[in-house]
């Protein structure tokens, strides 16, 4: 979704990786509630403001690394974006481990 917006669009790269970001989060709950983490015990809506909280402040920790990969490090968008995500992923997992899903 990142490299359509990013490439194919011409939109630019932090706006793309917004709209990649709204694209996963809702498919991401549901797979994390049902598969990673068999959290359908739960409360769902209350699991999914928990998941939003996460996944929004490893959104914002991923924007920021990607920015500075593009704008001060000089690297082409998307594997910038490749590094951003794989930093801000075990963020991800381990709020949602310890929080969301617990």
């Amino acid at each position: 979704m990142y490299a359509l917006c990013v490439h194919p669009l011409g939109i630019d790269y932090r706006v793309s990786a917004t709209i990649a970001f709204l694209a996963a989060v809702s498919n991401n709950f549901w797979w994390n509630r049902h598969w990673t983490f068999k959290a359908t015990a739960g409360n769902a809506k209350f699991q999914a403001a928990r998941f939003l909280v996460v996944s929004l402040a490893a959104f914002g920790l991923g924007l920021l690394l990607l920015q500075f990969l593009v704008a001060v490090a000089g690297l082409p968008k998307v594997p910038a974006q490749a590094v951003a995500v794989l930093v801000a992923m075990p963020a991800n997992f381990l709020g949602n481990r310890l929080w969301t899903f617990k």
